[in-house]
């Protein structure tokens, strides 16, 4: 089957980095809308006309970074917690490195919304609302590094941290709980999370968590995937595998299958990333099939940037990538959902020296 075909629309040309994305109703109106942490501002993008509006600016002296957003008390409209104070190379003074912050909505949801300072730890790097199984959702926070570590060694693991609280005290900081999660890597980079599981990419390899459970497993490591991994920075879940990028900030895009128990092969999709930041999984061409999409941010060996789809053929094996873009979006974020509403995923991304943020919309063959 051929891949899609992907219309652009550039909905902000005006991005100074595009740290990371979400996606959820801001206005309770029933429609999917975009929201961008960027350097300064944290934004929304109201669908359908993607017309801009600032949550907040300006939260710590350094950039935001990260932000997730759930509808977390059934109401059809989201609740916002965002990461800032990016300070990566201090990992010590949290002061100076790392912040949390819930958004206290407003009346009207153009904002300000009210900034609710978090506990945090140093390197607060990536963020997401995950469901539990008692209808409720953690807050889990990831640091770049361990408290002290340099170079990502040292003698401390990352403080993986999960987060609750009542949504209806969630503008009270003192309301949260928290607690540190069992992963034991020293450096990571994103995670994510499926049926029940979530999935921690870092130095070391994979770590699976039960989502509340606090049940901790070195998934994947050297010693137990061939050929052996490389360190995670991206991760993405699919329903019978696992695609990453490698190492931190990589060229490769990998996808391990469990080949025995304990066991994983690694097939290498594609070594000519150039700092591959953003990654995700969907059927693309409506086969049944999960499908990859990769993205990068500095230009390849052939002078490109862009956006790459991986489908997946009838024997679990892969189509050599076919572009999604050609440089126009310098990828450091992407999210995948069906935007518009027809059935086909599509795809969001923010680029960084291409200084945009873009909806593919997925046309289909």
């Amino acid at each position: 089957m051929k891949p899609p075909k992907f219309e652009p629309l550039v909905i902000d040309d005006a991005v100074e980095i595009g740290y990371g994305i979400a996606i959820g109703d801001v206005d309770g109106d029933g429609a999917a809308d975009i929201l961008l942490a960027d350097k300064r501002q944290i934004s929304w993008y109201r669908s359908p006309n993607w017309k801009k509006a600032a949550l907040a600016r300006n939260l710590t002296l350094r950039d935001n970074v990260c932000l997730t957003a759930a509808d977390l008390d059934g109401d059809g409209k989201v609740e916002v917690v965002v990461g800032a104070q990016w300070n990566p190379g201090e990992t010590t003074d949290k002061a100076q490195s790392g912040a949390v912050f819930y958004l206290e909505r407003p009346a009207d949801a153009n904002g300000p919304w009210k900034p609710v300072p978090l506990y945090h730890d140093p390197t607060t790097h990536r963020m997401r609302w995950v469901p539990t199984g008692d209808g409720a959702h953690e807050l889990i926070v990831l640091p770049l590094h361990g408290i002290g570590n340099k170079n990502g060694e040292g003698e401390n693991f990352v403080n993986a941290r999960a987060y609750r609280v009542d949504p209806t005290d969630a503008g009270d900081g003192n309301a949260w709980t928290h607690e540190v999660l069992g992963a034991k890597l020293h450096v990571t980079h994103n995670l994510d999370h499926r049926d029940g599981y979530l999935y921690i990419g870092g130095a070391e390899g994979i770590v699976r968590e039960k989502i509340g459970e606090r049940e901790s497993t070195l998934l994947i490591s050297p010693e137990n995937s061939t050929p052996p991994t490389r360190g995670v920075g991206e991760i993405a879940k699919g329903k019978d595998f696992i695609a990453s990028i490698e190492p931190f900030h990589g060229n490769d895009l990998a996808v391990y299958r469990e080949s025995s128990e304990g066991k994983w092969t690694r097939s290498l999709l594609t070594d000519t990333l150039n700092q591959g930041h953003a990654l995700g999984v969907g059927d693309f061409n409506g086969d049944g099939r999960e499908d990859i999409v990769a993205g990068w941010r500095e230009p390849d060996a052939e002078g490109h940037v862009g956006l790459k789809l991986f489908l997946q053929k009838d024997d679990g094996s892969w189509e050599q990538g076919a572009w999604v873009t050609n440089d126009l979006v310098a990828a450091e974020d992407l999210k995948i959902v069906d935007i518009d509403g027809d059935g086909r995923p599509d795809i969001v991304a923010a680029g960084r020296s291409t200084k945009n943020l873009v909806i593919f919309r997925n046309l289909g063959q």
